[in-house]
């Protein structure tokens, strides 16, 4: 695989988690630089583990593995997508957004990187390497979340809840899209 296929393959697998990111910074009052780098740390992990993970099952039992990831990150990207709308609706909280538990923010990149763990399914059967791929994946994750939440935070006074709304529709939409694009 080329270095320019890596990287776009890479900045692709990091669209949906950026879009999580802008509606996180949007609602949130004040993100720091510093927080919103924890958050792209922890989304890039979890976005560049998931392709080796994907890789090792793609190579073990691919069959498996394929009858039903797409139902997964439905599930989840529909869930955290219903009710990031839900609270969209909400009245806006007293407290601080950065108090939401790591477990969330865990689920919810984890749910944002199904597709990751897809592709890592897809370079076993091509036999492509998957260390670069994975890399690459995570770093482009890390980058687009600290960024999306700064712009987020930007937009947020002019946007507010509405980012969040959008947001969870993004999520939504891109469950869908995934569902629909398994059971063509």
């Amino acid at each position: 695989m080329s270095l320019v296929a890596i990287l776009i393959l890479a900045f692709a697998m990091s669209t949906d988690a950026f879009a999580v990111a802008i509606a996180m910074g949007a609602r949130r009052h004040h993100v720091r630089f510093k927080d919103a780098l924890k958050v792209g740390v922890l989304f890039g992990v979890i976005e560049g583990t998931t392709p080796l993970v994907g890789w090792a099952l793609g190579s073990i039992a691919a069959s498996y593995v394929e009858s039903w990831d797409h139902w997964v990150a439905f599930v989840l990207l529909c869930g955290l997508g219903v009710r990031m709308i839900h609270e969209g609706f909400s009245a806006p909280e007293d407290a601080e957004d950065s108090n939401r538990p790591l477990w969330l923010l865990a689920l919810t990149g984890f749910a944002t990187s199904i597709d990751a763990m897809v592709v890592g399914v897809s370079l076993a059967f091509t036999d492509a390497g998957i260390l670069m791929p994975a890399l690459a994946i995570g770093l482009a994750t890390l980058t687009m979340v600290t960024l999306g939440m700064l712009v987020g935070r930007r937009i947020g006074a002019l946007a507010g809840k509405r980012a969040e709304i959008f947001g969870g529709l993004v999520l939504i939409a891109v469950g869908c899209v995934t569902l629909w694009e398994h059971l063509q």
